[in-house]
């Protein structure tokens, strides 16, 4: 597993604003962090008491406390000498209630729970209570107990994704049962597992802490943050293998880390392997730390180092491995120059990694290292959950004044008429505009409309929520794991929706995963639509949906993984080999069978309404399949054209449509016209680069066939490739994609035969040589044009959802070839 780039958290509302918030204020976490002056608060008491150099407030008269309508809030005393203060009392509630506090700074907060299950003098025993409790939109604990902690106290810890000033933790007791706690504190987190810098790739929501130790050394009860860092004598399981060291050396904190990251203890001392006397590397010369951990869950492994073993800078080299697998070579002149400077790595750890219940960790040397030698100095282990709790009702029973009550009414119901009246007019307005021929449009932008640059928004699906249609929901952490929390060294493309990264589900699985971006021109409308439509199609020439994510605001989609790229990459990138002729032919016949699937085999119909080369995607094998449905109509498309605000990319975009705002399935074969010109020519369908005639590749490119000139626009790669029937057919086949009046357009099926027609064209002329690259002269012979004879039979592929039975999709060349007869004439 790669290193996990730590992400700043996102807050997608009122981005631009927000986000600058948040990121000045997260950017400074670590370099200006003060000790908490709130909230520290004692449970069931109204006495402040001092407690590890803080003073904790009473709820009793803080204010902080609400309890439900019919709830009651009980002070209970716990009559053991050995108690801390802290634990001698305790909050009980018998219904839902709760805690509120203010943020003051945007940032990760820290929660902190307290619980020690004494007997109780005036209720049933704590240690029988059983209650959940959750924050925010977050459920922290389910079902919980402290049953077996009467001795001890039980604390639980979470860093939670505050996006709101205020916030509340709830107690809500399980049926017949009972609710407490002891203590709580809550205040903005030293550190960020989230701190990169990039704004647009949020932090894990919620994390739990399992685990911390202090390796090297003694537990640390508490440290300047009042966290407990146990010593890790307990998990090392071949305590021979490693050495404690301890060097009060000054450290050098650079970037992010600082005092508050971790206690200069943790910094100071470590467990050191050596093995400079050593030749192997085999996992019998590692020091390894055992943790019990829940096989179901995914867990972020945060893991400290300080060098203050070399002798100098980038000497020491060493491996650090998660349940026996190498996940970094580790080595501090990645962190700094200066020894003794503090880094940390934050690593994934899927639960599928982990499948005994047990997580190892393990340093060893490296044989090329000039000194052999590993350290470690501190970990930190952490649950992802992705408990998700309902927001519990607010019975708020406070009298409400009648004369504000009825003047709120009045308000709310003069906004109402205001509303009704404007909306009545620009009906009204619409539809003279309409009588008289005029389109209300906004300005198009230079270079697009539609998926990035639409200049109307049209929602082709009401409401806010999706259904798990077809048990497609993926969590998001499972999204995380798959992109390391969103690697921007794993982008692979980005658009109008957003960014799109290269991706490993956990059962090893490829992905693609797009994922929406703040101010982004697609939004919920398209992230509906491409659901809605991908749920109910399935064609090897389509690309798969695998699942989507819709948890807390955000918007991914997980597809199969197109492992070419795009038909783009292939024309225009020097870093992809040029495609011959023979392949590209190939890949025109795929795409215009997935458009064929789409507007006739799949329930309903479905116009894709963006049909462009960046959206017809190659597999390993280079079989084309068409992609991105974000702008897709979907509906019965025996009628004539289905009204609809104008969306597409310009340049592609059907000039019928265009004007009448009219769209049919031949406003995608026109698209798919403009795709072929760019197959043949291999430039951009606009370049304003060009002589102004030269700027519309399909003007251009009708005027050349026109004038016989076609050849001369031709990709130069290709020159010298192509069988002149087969450029003649094809070139016969995008000018009739690309008539103006749509009547006179193919239909895809059309377009599927006449390519199958070019291809078997140049395959007669090159059939026999060795090489499909070849180039080849003039053909020696030219073939007459051929009239479509009906289909005898055909098969549906297997992957396929049943289809027409005219689809030539599952037909290979030679079959349909061997239905035609050639005029000897």
């Amino acid at each position: 597993m790669e290193k996990l780039q730590s992400h700043r958290i996102h807050i997608p509302l009122f981005p631009i604003f927000l986000s600058l918030l948040q990121f000045s204020s997260l950017q400074f976490i670590s370099l200006a962090y003060k000790l908490p002056d709130k909230y520290s608060i004692n449970c069931g008491s109204n006495a402040d008491l001092n407690d590890t150099g803080r003073t904790f407030t009473g709820d009793m008269n803080s204010g902080y406390i609400t309890i439900g309508k019919h709830g009651s809030a009980t002070t209970d005393r716990n009559q053991s000498v050995d108690a801390s203060s802290l634990y001698k009392t305790a909050r009980i509630f018998k219904q839902q209630s709760w805690y509120e506090f203010e943020i003051d700074t945007s940032g990760p907060q820290l929660v902190r729970l307290h619980f020690l299950a004494f007997t109780s003098t005036t209720t049933d025993d704590l240690s029988t209570a059983i209650f959940d409790v959750s924050a925010s939109e977050f459920l922290l604990l389910h079902n919980f107990t402290a049953k077996n902690n009467k001795s001890s106290p039980l604390i639980k810890e979470f860093f939670l994704s505050i996006k709101t000033t205020k916030f509340r933790i709830y107690f809500t007791p399980q049926s017949s049962s009972f609710a407490f706690i002891n203590a709580i504190e809550v205040f903005l987190s030293p550190t960020s597992f989230c701190n990169n810098g990039t704004t647009n790739s949020p932090s894990y929501p919620l994390l739990q802490t399992i685990y911390r130790v202090n390796v090297g050394d003694r537990a640390i009860k508490p440290d300047s943050v009042w966290r407990n860092w146990d010593e890790d004598g307990r998990y090392l399981s071949n305590s021979s293998k490693a050495t404690s060291e301890y060097v009060p050396a000054k450290l050098n904190y650079e970037g992010d880390i600082s005092a508050f990251t971790a206690p200069d203890l943790v910094y100071q001392t470590a467990k050191v392997v050596d093995n400079r006397n050593s030749t192997s590397e085999s996992n019998n010369s590692n020091a390894t730390w055992f943790f019990g951990v829940d096989k179901t869950a995914s867990y972020v492994v945060r893991v400290h180092f300080c060098d203050f073993v070399s002798g100098s800078p980038n000497t020491v080299d060493f491996l650090l491995y998660i349940n026996d697998i190498v996940r970094e070579t580790v080595n501090s002149i990645d962190a700094s120059i200066k020894l003794s400077t503090p880094f940390v790595y934050d690593l994934a750890v899927n639960s599928d990694d982990s499948d005994s219940g047990v997580l190892s960790i393990s340093i060893g040397t490296l044989i090329r290292s000039p000194v052999q030698k590993a350290y470690l100095n501190g970990l930190e282990i952490l649950e992802i959950m992705d408990g998700i709790a309902s927001v519990p009702v607010e019975d708020n029973s406070k009298k409400i004044n009648v004369a504000t009550l009825i003047g709120s009414v009045a308000g709310a119901l003069a906004v109402v008429c205001i509303w009704v009246m404007g909306f009545f007019l620009f009906v009204l307005k619409r539809g003279k505009s309409k009588l008289v021929g005029t389109l209300d449009w906004s300005p198009l932008r230079a270079f697009g409309l539609g998926s990035s640059h639409s200049g109307v928004t049209e929602l082709t699906i009401k409401g806010s929520t999706i259904p798990d249609v077809l048990g497609l929901k993926i969590t998001f952490s499972k999204i995380q794991f798959a992109t390391n929390n969103f690697d921007p060294r794993l982008v692979i493309g980005k658009g109008g929706f957003g960014n799109v990264y290269r991706g490993t589900l956990s059962n090893g699985q490829k992905v693609a995963v797009k994922r929406s971006a703040p101010g982004s021109g697609q939004g919920l409308p398209e992230f509906q639509t491409e659901i809605m439509v991908l749920s109910k199609i399935r064609h090897r020439h389509l690309v798969s949906l695998i699942g989507y994510c819709d948890e807390r605001s955000e918007m991914i989609l997980v597809y199969e993984y197109m492992g070419k790229g795009s038909l783009r990459d292939h024309l225009f990138d020097s870093d992809f080999p040029r495609l011959s002729w023979k392949r590209r032919l190939e890949i025109c016949i795929g795409a215009a069978n997935g458009l064929h699937y789409l507007h006739k085999g799949a329930a309903g119909g479905i116009i894709h309404r963006d049909v462009k080369s960046t959206n017809i995607l190659l597999d390993e094998n280079l079989v084309a399949k068409v992609g991105d449905f974000g702008l897709s109509k979907s509906g019965p498309l025996n009628e004539t054209h289905v009204s609809t605000a104008v969306k597409g990319t310009f340049g592609y975009l059907d000039p019928e449509y265009f004007r009448s705002q009219q769209l049919t399935e031949k406003s995608d074969v026109y698209s798919f016209g403009v795709v072929l010109l760019e197959v043949l020519c291999a430039r951009l369908p606009i370049n304003n680069s060009l002589p102004r005639e030269q700027i519309n590749l399909a003007e251009w490119g009708l005027q050349c066939k026109k004038k016989g000139l076609l050849e001369e626009i031709i990709d130069p790669s290709l020159k010298g490739q192509i069988d002149p029937n087969s450029l003649r057919k094809f070139s016969d086949i995008a000018e009739k994609c690309l008539q103006d009046d749509g009547a006179d357009r193919p239909t895809m099926e059309n377009v599927i035969w006449d390519l199958e027609y070019a291809l078997q064209l140049q395959q007669t002329e090159t059939r026999g040589e060795p090489n499909e690259d070849t180039t080849t002269g003039s053909s020696a012979f030219i073939l007459p044009d051929l009239q479509r004879f009906p289909s005898l039979s055909t098969t549906t592929d297997k992957d396929d959802i049943p289809i027409l039975t005219n689809d030539f999709s599952d037909t290979t060349a030679d079959e349909i070839f061997s239905q035609l007869r050639v005029d000897a004439k």
